[in-house]
C-alpha cells in the first residue's frame, strides 16, 4: 500500500492527501491505512490526527516514535520502524511496524500490526 501511497503523492499531492484521510480510492483496508506528515512535523494526512504533531508523537511506551519516522525517511527507499500501540478498541500494547518513506515535502507510512 505504500508504493500505491507514493504514486498517488507524486501524481497529485493535494487530492492523494485527502484521499488517505479519508481511506478512500483503496487507501484503507481494515487499521491499514497511509498517513503523512508535511515540513512542520504535523500530519497532512490521517484518519484522526489531521493537523497534530506527527514529530512529536510518542508510542504508548514513549518512545519518539515521529523522531524515529522523519528520521528513518528517505526519497527513494523505504524504511521500517517499529513500535508499541494498542490495536484498535484494545488496551493491550503490540508491536506495530511503520514502512516509511519520503516523497518530496512528505513524510509517508503505513503501518501494521505483527
Amino acid at each position: 500500500m505504500l508504493e500505491k501511497a507514493v504514486a498517488a503523492v507524486k501524481a497529485d499531492k493535494p487530492k492523494a492527501l485527502v484521499m488517505f484521510t479519508k481511506g478512500e480510492g483503496g487507501f484503507k483496508d481494515r487499521d491499514l491505512y497511509p498517513y503523512c506528515g508535511g515540513p512542520d512535523g504535523n500530519f497532512t494526512a490521517h484518519p484522526t490526527l489531521l493537523g497534530k504533531s506527527l514529530k512529536d508523537l510518542k508510542d504508548k511506551a514513549g518512545k519518539p516514535l515521529g523522531e524515529e519516522v522523519y528520521a528513518a525517511a528517505k526519497e527513494g527507499a523505504i524504511a521500517e520502524v517499529s513500535y508499541m500501540w494498542p490495536r484498535p478498541g484494545q488496551t493491550d500494547l503490540v508491536t506495530k511496524v511503520a514502512y516509511v518513506t519520503r516523497i518530496g515535502d512528505q513524510v509517508c507510512a503505513v503501518g501494521y500490526y505483527k
